[in-house]
């Protein structure tokens, strides 16, 4: 096996950040352009398994589990305080660790509020976004969805707990992996996602961690307008690659990027909320024209 081929194997690896073991996915060279995936709820770096190899050969692609997901360390709700402030601030002590002082940005559903939080904090180590399904708009949250997590924010009680804690069983689990996806596409879905993340989700402290981040989401919603200020000052690249069917995040929140960044690029996939699980090569191909006109070798 070359060097080169070598480099563009995936490679498995956890560091300690601020005492928390944070595992994370990465592949390609060393001294390529960066590219931090950052997931969302309720998967893991495991969601991006098909698109880091279609990628590596010209970027250094790095994905990590968030804290309380994934392979990353889970502390107890009562020990660590989930919110998307400081899963924020550790993904940037994250990057700092691992000397990425320039790296662009694939954000989807939870990892957008994390990545954008990551952007206010240091736009200076931001090249370009990619959204896969990672809103920043209310425009783009569909009403029917999002109603049981706005009463949770609004008033937690057991009752409004136990209606947003449904999506974290498998059976909302994998409605969010098959909601949306047309028939011609539902045979090219790997049940082994929804198994995968169900499995996770079923650990001791898991609601107890979900339901203090799902709590929380009323935050990131007060900073929608300072998301969307950095990209009217900024006007960083943006290339939205959206399926157009997410009933979650809904594609007029794809469109709203445009409103403040004129120039972005916006595909909407005929598919659903995870559109990596059925549409990876398309997006591959997408991100490598879009980071190839916009980025360059640091």
């Amino acid at each position: 096996m070359t060097e080169t081929e070598t480099e563009q194997r995936i490679h498995h690896r956890t560091v300690t950040v601020e005492g928390h073991e944070i595992f994370y996915r990465e592949a390609g060279p060393a001294d390529a352009p960066v590219l931090l995936l950052l997931h969302g709820f309720p998967t893991s770096s495991y969601m991006f398994r098909d698109l880091i190899p279609r990628l590596a050969d010209r970027y250094r692609v790095i994905a990590p589990d968030h804290l309380g997901f994934g392979h990353s360390a889970t502390p107890p709700a009562k020990d660590f305080p989930y919110t998307f402030a400081e899963l924020a601030a550790l993904t940037a002590k994250f990057t700092t660790h691992l000397n990425l002082t320039r790296f662009a940005l694939y954000i989807q559903d939870y990892g957008a509020p994390i990545g954008l939080r990551l952007a206010l904090t240091h736009p200076e180590r931001i090249t370009a976004i990619i959204t896969q399904n990672g809103n920043a708009y209310t425009e783009g949250l569909g009403a029917e969805a999002w109603a049981p997590v706005r009463a949770l924010i609004a008033n937690r009680t057991p009752e409004t707990e136990a209606a947003v804690s449904e999506i974290s069983t498998l059976d909302g689990i994998k409605w969010q992996y098959t909601n949306g996806v047309p028939p011609e596409y539902t045979r090219l879905l790997n049940p082994d996602a929804w198994h995968h993340d169900a499995a996770l989700m079923a650990r001791e402290g898991q609601r107890e961690i979900q339901l203090d981040l799902i709590a929380d989401y009323g935050a990131n919603f007060e900073l929608y307008p300072a998301f969307q200020e950095y990209f009217r000052t900024s006007q960083i690249p943006l290339l939205a690659t959206w399926g157009r069917h997410d009933e979650v995040f809904i594609p007029a929140g794809a469109e709203a990027f445009r409103r403040d960044l004129p120039k972005a690029e916006i595909h909407l996939l005929p598919t659903g909320h995870f559109a990596l699980e059925t549409h990876a090569p398309e997006i591959a191909t997408l991100i490598r024209d879009f980071l190839a006109r916009n980025i360059t070798k640091p």
